[in-house]
């Protein structure tokens, strides 16, 4: 934690960005240090997602890539997600997102499909409520992954900012 508590707020703010593109998010967390251990840092990080307004998790959308599939899926089942991905979106007006940690690739693909299916009967308000709890589940996982990671720069304040 020592390299993260010592960074300048501007470039850990940046740095941070890459996990949450919420510049709300990302300055409250680096504002918030020293943190004296993981866990403390991760509690800070869930509190500052808690309190996204709609235009901070809107800010955070806009950046998101869809998730991933297995290089192997088939043809069709990209079909049936661009599809699946196009209803949501014409739907709700932003990309759909969701946090797959723990999820085998072999799983992937069925997750995705019935999250879409599932969160497509939401109403927008309800829809953004399951949202902003991805959202902050996705920073906590990337923050995680890059403090633990072995040899990732990817929390380096001194590193390039993350692009858009």
């Amino acid at each position: 934690m020592e390299p993260f508590n010592a960074a300048s707020e501007e470039g850990l703010e940046r740095a941070l960005l890459s996990c949450l593109r919420s510049h709300r998010w990302a300055g409250r967390v680096a504002a918030h240090r020293p943190y004296p251990d993981l866990d403390s840092l991760l509690a800070a990080a869930d509190e500052a997602a808690y309190d996204l307004g709609w235009s901070d998790l809107t800010e955070a959308l806009a950046a998101e890539p869809l998730p991933a599939l297995p290089p192997d899926t088939y043809a069709a089942a990209h079909t049936a997600l661009s599809a699946a991905h196009a209803a949501y979106e014409a739907r709700f007006g932003h990309v759909f997102v969701i946090c797959l940690g723990g999820v085998s690739p072999s799983e992937t693909l069925d997750r995705l499909l019935e999250a879409i299916r599932s969160r497509l009967t939401n109403d927008p308000e309800e829809e953004r409520a399951v949202v902003a709890d991805e959202l902050r589940r996705l920073a906590k996982e990337r923050l995680v992954g890059a403090l633990r990671g072995a040899g990732n720069r990817a929390l380096d304040p001194s590193g390039p900012a993350p692009g858009r």
